[in-house]
């Protein structure tokens, strides 16, 4: 089954995403190249796809996960939560329709 995993950043968390993307990012490449991964990316703070200083509010994971459980401890373990980027982090079950 799909799970939503969103995530809402802490204030002005730039500084603390920069130096867990890289762990942050492998994870999700793992998931995508196990074929589980629909799609992931931040929010950006201003209406724009380069927010510069402005950063990011949170981000969104859509991924397959043999159960709610596992989804929950796959959104546990991601490194900006180590890194306290994350102030909160909502995992649910997702009704995949279109595409």
């Amino acid at each position: 089954m799909f799970y939503a995993i969103i995530s809402e950043d802490v204030t002005d968390s730039l500084a603390k995403r920069k130096p867990a993307r890289a762990d942050h990012i492998a994870r999700l490449n793992a998931l995508h190249d196990a074929g589980r991964l629909i799609i992931a990316g931040p929010h950006p703070a201003v209406d724009s796809n380069e927010p510069g200083d402005a950063g990011f509010t949170g981000s969104l994971v859509v991924a397959e996960f043999d159960s709610l459980a596992e989804a929950q401890q796959w959104a546990d373990a991601d490194p900006y939560i180590a890194a306290g980027v994350y102030a909160k982090v909502t995992v649910k079950p997702f009704k995949r329709v279109l595409p």
